[in-house]
Parts: C-alpha cells; sequence; structure tokens
C-alpha cells in the first residue's frame, strides 16, 4: 500500500509541477514547446493507465479496456473484438517513450492476452488486433514469438482475399451486425488499415503472396470506394459470383452519400502505409488527393478536430471525433516525409491537431474519463454507441502521432 501511495503521490507531483509550468508560460504568452507538450501528455498517459490498469488486472480472462458504457463504467473489449489490440500498442507506446521496464512488462501481459487472435479468419480485423500489439511489440522487443504471431495473423488475414473482386472481404454477411441489410460481399475502409499486417509479413517471411494480396486491394479500392472529390464510402458491396460492385453505402456515416470522419482517416493512413512499403506512385498520389480532401475542407472547425461526418445535420450539437483527428494527424506525419512540397502545410496541420487534443478541452482529467487519454471521441453514431466518449484506439493513435512528431527536426 505504502509503494502504490508513493507512485501515485510522484505522479501527481510531477503532473501539478508540469501545469504550473504551463500556467506560468501561458501567463507570460509562451507557447509550451513541442517536448514539452509530449512530456506532460505522456506523464498524464502513465498516471491514467496505471489508474485503469488497476481496475482490470483482477479479470479473468484478461479483457481489453474499450471505451465507456453510458453509466461511466468501463466497456471491455475480449480477444476478438476489432479495438483489442490498441490498448496493448498503447502500452507499447508507453514503453518506447519511457524506457520503464514496468510498461514493458504491463504491454507484454495485455499482448499475451490476446494470444490466439491472430487465428481469426471470420473478419478482417484480425490486422487490427494483432498488428497494433504482437507487430508494436516485435518491433520493440524482436520477441521471435511476436513476429510468427503476426505471420500467422497475416496467414488468417489472406484466406479472406477474393480474387474475382480483388478484394479482401471485411465481414461475412451472417455478422449480427450486417444481417438482413442486403449485403453480399461488403469491403469497408477500415480495410485499408489491416494491409500494413500483410506488407510486414512479406518482410518476416519473403512470401510475395501477403504482398501481392495488399497491394491488390488497394488499387481496387482506388477504383470503387472513392468519388471524384477523393472521399470515400464507408461500404462497397461487391457480387461474390461476378465480382462486379452492387452498391455502395455508409453504414457508419450520417447518409450513403456524406463523408464519414473517422473512414476518411483510415483511407489516408492506409495509402500512406501502401506507398511506404511498395513505392507504387499511384498510392502516394491518392494520399496526397485525400490529404487536400481532408485538410482545406471548410466544413472541419478551425481547431482540425472534426465532427463525426463532415456532413452531419442536427439541431443538436454535432459531436467531434478526436479519433479521426489523431488518426489523420498520425497519417500526416508520414506523409511530409514523402510529399516535400506541402510539408510545411503538413506540419502546421500536425501541430494545430496535436496541440488541440492536449488542451483541456480534449484530454482527461487525472482520475477521470476512466482512465482513457482522449475525450470526445464517437465510435458508432446511428446506435449511440460510444458516442462523445474515450475510444482505446483514439489514445492509440494519438500517442503514435506524439511519439513521431517528436522525431522531426
Amino acid at each position: 500500500m505504502t509503494s502504490i501511495i508513493k507512485f501515485t503521490t510522484i505522479y501527481i507531483s510531477i503532473l501539478v509541477l508540469l501545469s504550473c509550468k504551463k500556467n506560468v508560460e501561458v501567463a507570460e504568452n509562451k507557447e509550451e514547446t513541442k517536448q514539452e507538450l509530449i512530456n506532460r501528455v505522456f506523464t498524464l498517459a502513465a498516471y491514467q493507465y496505471d489508474f485503469l490498469i488497476k481496475k482490470i488486472d483482477t479479470l479473468s480472462p484478461l479483457l481489453q479496456p474499450r471505451s465507456l458504457n453510458k453509466d461511466g463504467s468501463l466497456r471491455m473489449a475480449y480477444k476478438e473484438d476489432w479495438t483489442s489490440g490498441f490498448f496493448p500498442g498503447s502500452l507499447w507506446y508507453l514503453y518506447e517513450h519511457t524506457k520503464n521496464e514496468k510498461w514493458k512488462i504491463e504491454a507484454e501481459k495485455f499482448t499475451k492476452a490476446l494470444d490466439s487472435a491472430q487465428f481469426v479468419k471470420w473478419n478482417h480485423d484480425v490486422g487490427f488486433m494483432i498488428q497494433n500489439s504482437f507487430g508494436q511489440g516485435y518491433r520493440l522487443t524482436e520477441n521471435e514469438a511476436y513476429k510468427q504471431a503476426v505471420i500467422d495473423a497475416a496467414k488468417s488475414l489472406s484466406t479472406r482475399y477474393r480474387p474475382v473482386a480483388k478484394i479482401i472481404q471485411s465481414w461475412d454477411t451472417n455478422a449480427p451486425w450486417i444481417q438482413g441489410k442486403g449485403l453480399d460481399m461488403p469491403v469497408i475502409i477500415d480495410n485499408m488499415m489491416n494491409l500494413n499486417l500483410l506488407y510486414q509479413a512479406t518482410k518476416h517471411t519473403s512470401d510475395s503472396t501477403f504482398y501481392n494480396i495488399a497491394t491488390t486491394h488497394a488499387t481496387t479500392t482506388i477504383k470503387n470506394q472513392y468519388r471524384d472529390d477523393y472521399s470515400c464510402y464507408h461500404i462497397v458491396d461487391y457480387d461474390h459470383v461476378t465480382g462486379k460492385v452492387r452498391k455502395k453505402v455508409n453504414f457508419q456515416g450520417f447518409a450513403d452519400e456524406s463523408s464519414w470522419a473517422r473512414g476518411q482517416a483510415w483511407g489516408l493512413y492506409g495509402y500512406i502505409e501502401a506507398y511506404s512499403h511498395t513505392g507504387n506512385i499511384m498510392f502516394l498520389e491518392q494520399a496526397k488527393h485525400i490529404s487536400n480532401f481532408i485538410m482545406n475542407n471548410p466544413k472541419i472547425p478551425k481547431d482540425n478536430i472534426p465532427y463525426w461526418d463532415y456532413d452531419a445535420q442536427d439541431t443538436k450539437p454535432i459531436p467531434r471525433d478526436a479519433s479521426a483527428a489523431a488518426i489523420v494527424a498520425s497519417a500526416l506525419i508520414e506523409l511530409q516525409k514523402y510529399d516535400v512540397e506541402n510539408k510545411t502545410s503538413y506540419l502546421n496541420y500536425i501541430e494545430t491537431i496535436l496541440r488541440n487534443l492536449s488542451s483541456e478541452e480534449y484530454l482527461a482529467e487525472i482520475r477521470k474519463n476512466g482512465g482513457f487519454i482522449l475525450k470526445h471521441s464517437v465510435g458508432n453514431f446511428h446506435e449511440n454507441n460510444e458516442t462523445d466518449a474515450p475510444l482505446n484506439y483514439a489514445d492509440y493513435y494519438f500517442l503514435e502521432a506524439l511519439i513521431k512528431w517528436g522525431k522531426i527536426k
């Protein structure tokens, strides 16, 4: 008990000092430096996650914190939930930043809790589950068991490739959330985020099968998922016999022809990753077009934190989506490496996002927000599910963006 009290006291003292320092700087009209901001957020993250882990550490089997329920209780994710890999990934980022073995131990523990998820074959989200947990673990530790999990997950994801349509099918049509909705072979834009798993598996094995599936899927998605203005549909449904497009819809967005904010972010991030692995200029050009649609969109507020859908209309206040902003920031940090001509614009946009997400408007207070870092994200608006709530993937991409931002000289 003494050690817990001591640990808590140290964190509170550090945070108080940082808060005081920030207040003094504001009073003197001085902006917090980039490194001060990053250190402040990671200090808060360490305290929040310690608080969060203590609440769930007794669960058996160990589950992953996903969000908060409407009553303020923790919403947990089982190992085959699409979000299950994000919390272990955030712990790996915390370890990467702090070099504190405590966080390595916690990351290993929550990563191990996903063991066997690499064999999921009934949906495409095995990439989210494994690449963000085992994949990050391998990057930081070179643990061969982690690498094998990535390879096994890539094999699982590859079983969902449909050569007739040249895509990776996202969901089986008997999935409870799409039964009765008239879909045959659906592909969601989120699927672009799971291609990195396949590219990594090619690096680990020299098996080009994974590479070819990922590249083919990305090419088909450009052709069928994007509109002329480089916004995208949430879902494109294909005919499983002919491979032709049956319809284009937007279950997550405000309307079929609207621009769902997180969907735009997924696509941007996915095409930058595809370019980084392939060098295919078509993917770089696609990423540049998507970034232009996002960055110059008059429907995005001045703080660069979008509404959950750019075209959402409601008489009530329309919720923001911090998760979409965090994904965009992380993606643009990669894009600025390749598109030197627009580097300054990207960096300015990134900084606006990260400084606003690090403000009291979006950043949690100590021991609040359920132990999560960011407030004000949207999971599924239409289901009134995780609306204006913390999300584990918002935290993940926020910490990722901060680490990458800190490396920019």
